[in-house]
């Protein structure tokens, strides 16, 4: 899956935002990043760089092994396949945008 596949979902997840509430940053390297803000309105779902309150560092594989449920989040994050940096209340309810 392209960064901008990955953009298009979560965008379509977001939605008019309302149910996040909350900005977070995935940087997949030199793959890109997605942005989703959900702290504005409209709600903001970029591929440009932009302060979050937490970002999340994982390869683009990684993130779509941990997407589709082939992999574990927690333990991508124990294995180090997985970084958080800054509000981890925010990484712990990715789940709601993330399926």
């Amino acid at each position: 899956m392209s960064l901008a596949e990955i953009t298009s979902q979560m965008t379509q997840r977001i939605g008019a935002g309302g149910q996040f509430k909350k900005s977070v940053k995935f940087d997949f390297g030199a793959d890109g990043l997605v942005r989703i803000d959900d702290t504005v309105s409209p709600v903001v779902v970029s591929n440009e760089d932009g302060p979050t309150a937490c970002t999340v560092k994982v390869s683009m594989a990684d993130f779509m092994d941990i997407a589709t449920g082939k992999q574990n989040a927690q333990m991508a994050f124990m294995m180090g396949k997985l970084k958080i940096e800054g509000d981890m209340s925010v990484a712990l309810s990715l789940g709601s945008i993330l399926g």
